[in-house]
């Protein structure tokens, strides 16, 4: 019997915890679709993905559920930080979820002392005007949310996205 609940995955969309999640919500004026190649086309994402001067200088991704989400970014110092994880949802177009608490295939993995594990969830919805493009980064306590929004998950991640929809704007 179908009783219109959804189960799955999918059930999650856009609901925010705002104790243990942080949500960068923003209308903007790229489509959904291209919104989507930005976060899942490789070349694409090594252009925007980390707020400068950071560069990200390698990324891969596979877009689909059990596919690796990884990139390489370097600091202005010229250290770099590889980060692999694992794509837990992907709806082109619409929807897009990868954590760093897995690898590819679903492998779970044991992170550095200075890492902590989150969720991304992204989701993109056509609305007047442009695109609802809506970043939300769940963790596990309140504790480990504060610390990403201590290291700069608003500023960094708006910054992100000005840089990605510039990309966006240039192509």
């Amino acid at each position: 019997m179908d009783d219109g609940a959804n189960t799955g995955p999918s059930a999650t969309d856009g609901v925010a915890d705002p104790d243990v999640d942080l949500v960068l919500e923003r209308v903007v004026s790229a489509s959904p679709d291209d919104l989507w190649r930005a976060w899942t086309e490789s070349a694409l994402l090594t252009r925007w993905f980390t707020p400068a001067p950071w560069v990200t200088v390698h990324a891969e991704v596979d877009p689909r559920p059990g596919g690796t989400f990884r990139t390489i970014v370097r600091s202005p110092e010229g250290e770099e930080s590889d980060g692999t994880g694992c794509v837990l949802a992907a709806e082109p177009g619409r929807r897009f979820a990868w954590t760093n608490a897995l690898g590819p295939r679903f492998r779970p993995v044991e992170l550095d002392d200075e890492d902590f594990p989150f969720t991304v969830e992204l989701t993109f919805t056509s609305v007047e005007g442009g695109t609802r493009y809506r970043a939300v980064a769940r963790h596990a306590s309140a504790g480990t949310a504060a610390m990403h929004a201590e290291v700069g998950f608003h500023d960094g991640w708006g910054a992100a996205l000005d840089q990605l929809l510039g990309v966006l704007a240039a192509d």
